[in-house]
């Protein structure tokens, strides 16, 4: 019986001390995922030996791997004890397929370079990407901090429309890496071939115009403004961009902050009704149905080929890397735009390129020479080499304010290769349109949604292909097909059982204050009659 009620006295102390914990846990996680927080060390040990891993993508391009070989041998130099070792992909969507594959394993990278849209996926996995905000202000090893060993980037030296692209929820999980946008590459001499004179700013209904009037054939049955078989007027490479651009210049909805998917509306079905009048003429195709927009801009065969800033390389007649033979480009006055626009006067144009998390691990001092590496591909060399390579944009204000860049700029069209005209004017139009960027909100199911948007374009313009009617019933069964092949209608669901609760209400923490100091009472109580009572009972046995 002794025992019994020693084994009932033990067990109400246990069940107190869980409760406690229990709501003090609760409080500290509320809103959170219950993801644990990562601590920046006191101190970097630089006594051990540390090996990270970073994903990166290059574009088979040799230069940018060489730029990242040399960024891990310069940050190397700097600290001795870490070693990096790089796994190149050729495109982000690899990179995302290992990540997801590899969180379940608890083997991914250290660094990554990824998209804001994949990182909200990763965050499904409880404390896999690294909350930065902490590391950011933290004055030792932060953004600027006094500890690091080389010279770092302060907060305020990042252009703040980028940085703020990297942020999920209430947190930063990365810091942007490289940017680009979306450009309109234009043979100008078949614009005005046509009789049409090419505007600053091109319109929706002005390259619809154009692409039509570029289908018209000579009597041998070859198309009069290039005397060719073959002419495709208007090519767009990422319909996501162009459906997600489209809907944004109409301050039409595509999703909600919240995870809420608006793409599928009325508004949606009347812009896909008109791509489908000049999908069904074949004056406007895709990449996925055609290929890449550069090989038919230069040999002739498009006049309006969409793509990002960072392939401008591959555009013009003059280009320095093509994909097609010598004897295939037609020579051209090559023009670059922004993307069409249904408002001149309030352009809107998408901003992207790769940014970089850290993942989390079990060792943070692991974690804060992951951080450290990171840092380093924000320093100047780094971020001026790796633009020059393609129309992309340094992220620091620092590397633009550098007289090496901005002498960078001045040289535009002096050689063909690293000053390029087409890739320096490409550079500049984001440049100089940054203000007029804008990016998608981000959660879990973001990246689904973005490709359900370019579904909606390829589906439609091979339906016409095909000789179907695109009507309100195609359209509708389109939205049932699209929605099922991407699953979006779980995203509502993962989004309201995801989403940051914010902090608990005064109330509440009131009332979980005072039942933890109840339960602490109850603990003291229990722990105290426990030893009266066994004081007593060894003194009734001597």
């Amino acid at each position: 019986m002794r025992k019994e009620r020693k084994l009932w006295r033990t067990g109400r102390f246990g069940v107190a001390l869980c409760l406690l914990l229990g709501l003090l846990s609760l409080a500290g996680c509320h809103g959170s995922g219950g993801r644990a927080s990562f601590e920046v060390p006191g101190e970097f040990d630089e006594s051990r030996k540390y090996e990270i891993t970073f994903w990166a993508k290059n574009d088979t391009n040799k230069t940018q791997t060489e730029i990242y070989q040399k960024a891990a041998k310069d940050f190397e130099s700097y600290y001795p004890n870490v070693h990096v070792n790089i796994r190149l992909y050729t495109n982000y969507g690899d990179i995302y397929n290992d990540v997801i594959t590899n969180i379940a394993t608890r083997t991914t990278p250290n660094v990554c370079i990824t998209y804001p849209d994949h990182i909200a996926t990763y965050l499904t996995g409880e404390g896999t990407v690294v909350p930065l905000d902490s590391l950011f202000e933290d004055p030792r090893y932060g953004l600027g901090g006094k500890n690091v060993a080389f010279e770092s980037v302060k907060k305020n030296e990042i252009v703040p429309d980028f940085l703020k692209e990297c942020t999920i929820g209430r947190n930063v999980y990365a810091i942007p890496f490289m940017r680009s946008t979306e450009a309109c590459y234009v043979n100008q001499t078949y614009v005005e071939k046509l009789g049409y004179e090419l505007p600053e700013v091109l319109t929706w209904d002005f390259v619809w115009e154009v692409s039509e009037a570029a289908m018209k054939k000579d009597e041998a049955g070859k198309f009069a403004v290039n005397g060719q078989s073959v002419m495709i007027p208007f090519i767009y490479k990422s319909t996501d961009n162009m459906m997600i651009q489209m809907l944004r210049q109409k301050g039409w909805g595509y999703s909600a902050e919240s995870g809420e998917v608006l793409l599928f509306n009325d508004d949606t079905a009347g812009l896909l009704k008109t791509i489908a009048e000049h999908g069904k003429t074949k004056a406007f195709s895709t990449f996925k149905i055609s290929s890449y927009p550069a090989n038919f801009l230069n040999a002739g065969q498009c006049i309006f080929a969409v793509d990002s800033t960072a392939g401008a390389t591959w555009m013009g007649s003059e280009a320095p890397l093509m994909d097609i033979s010598a004897d295939k480009v037609v020579p051209f006055q090559t023009a670059v735009r922004m993307v069409p626009q249904f408002d001149p006067a309030n352009p809107q144009m998408i901003s992207q390129g790769p940014s970089v998390c850290v993942f989390n691990k079990e060792d943070p001092q692991e974690v804060l020479a992951s951080w450290l590496f990171a840092q380093f591909l924000l320093t100047n060399d780094v971020q001026i080499a790796y633009s020059k390579t393609e129309g992309y944009v340094p992220v620091t204000l620092k590397a633009r304010q550098t007289p090496e860049y901005e002498e960078y700029l001045a040289k535009e069209g002096q050689d063909n290769r690293e000053h390029y005209e087409i890739k320096l004017k490409a550079t500049k139009l984001l440049l100089e349109n940054t203000r007029n960027t804008f990016v998608t909100p981000v959660f879990n199911g973001s990246a689904s949604l973005r490709d359900a948007a370019g579904q909606l374009i390829e589906n439609t313009v091979k339906s016409v292909r095909r000789k179907q009617t695109v009507d309100d019933a195609y359209i509708e069964k389109l939205y049932q097909d699209v929605t099922s092949l991407y699953r979006l209608d779980q995203i509502g669901d993962v989004a309201e059982t995801k989403k940051d609760l914010g902090p608990l209400p005064l109330t509440a923490k009131l009332l979980l204050g005072s039942l933890a100091v109840i339960w602490g009472c109850i603990l003291v109580f229990s722990v105290k009659k426990a030893i009266l009572n066994y004081v007593k009972r060894s003194k009734l046995r001597n």
